[in-house]
C-alpha cells in the first residue's frame, strides 16, 4: 500500500512540475500601434508570434501558444510597462546648402526643442550630421561635423560629441 501511494504521490506532483512557467512572451505593439514578428525557437520547436497580444508560455522547452488583450497586459505588466524609458525622438534639422547656417524653420524650432532637452531627467542627444551628395567627400564630411557641432552649441551642450563625453557623427 505504502508503494502505491509513494507513486500516486509522484504522479499528482509531476504535472504541477511540468507546468511552471520558465518564460512567458507576449508581442506588444509599438507606439505607433504597428506590430513586428517574433520567433521563439526551443528543442521541442518553435512558434512565430505576429499578432499583437500573442504570446507563448515556454515550460521545460515546450510552448504553449495564447491570446490575451491590452487590458489583461496593462493589468499584470502596468508598473513594468511604466517603468520603461521614454523612447527616442527623430528631430531633423535642415541648413541651406552647402553651408551650416539653418534654414529659417530650423531656426524657428531651437526654442523648442531646447525645452524638451531641457525637461528630460536624463537628457541626451546624439546629434548626427548629413550632407547632400554635391561636393567633395572630404568637403562633406567636413561640412557634416561643422553642422553637427553647430546644433551641439546650440542645443546648450545637452547632446553628445566626441571628445569631452559629446559624440559627434
Amino acid at each position: 500500500m505504502r508503494r502505491w501511494t509513494c507513486l500516486l504521490c509522484l504522479f499528482s506532483l509531476f504535472p504541477a512540475a511540468c507546468s511552471r512557467v520558465s518564460d512567458h512572451v507576449v508581442l506588444l505593439p509599438g507606439p505607433d500601434g504597428r506590430t513586428g514578428v517574433l520567433s521563439i525557437t526551443t528543442a521541442s520547436g518553435a512558434a512565430v508570434l505576429a499578432e499583437p497580444y500573442t504570446g507563448v508560455d515556454v515550460a521545460g522547452g515546450w510552448l504553449s501558444r495564447f491570446k490575451t488583450s491590452p487590458r489583461m497586459v496593462r493589468d499584470a505588466y502596468g508598473r513594468l510597462l511604466d517603468m520603461q524609458p521614454a523612447r527616442p525622438r527623430l528631430l531633423v534639422f535642415y541648413f541651406a546648402t552647402g553651408s551650416n547656417a539653418l534654414t529659417p524653420e530650423s531656426q524657428s524650432r531651437l526654442a523648442e526643442v531646447r525645452g524638451e532637452l531641457a525637461s528630460l531627467p536624463a537628457g541626451e542627444a546624439i546629434v548626427i550630421g548629413h550632407t547632400d551628395r554635391v561636393g567633395g567627400t572630404e568637403a562633406n564630411d567636413q561640412l557634416s561635423l561643422r553642422r553637427t557641432e553647430l546644433l551641439r552649441d546650440l542645443l546648450g551642450g545637452r547632446c553628445s560629441s566626441r571628445g569631452d563625453r559629446r559624440r559627434s557623427r
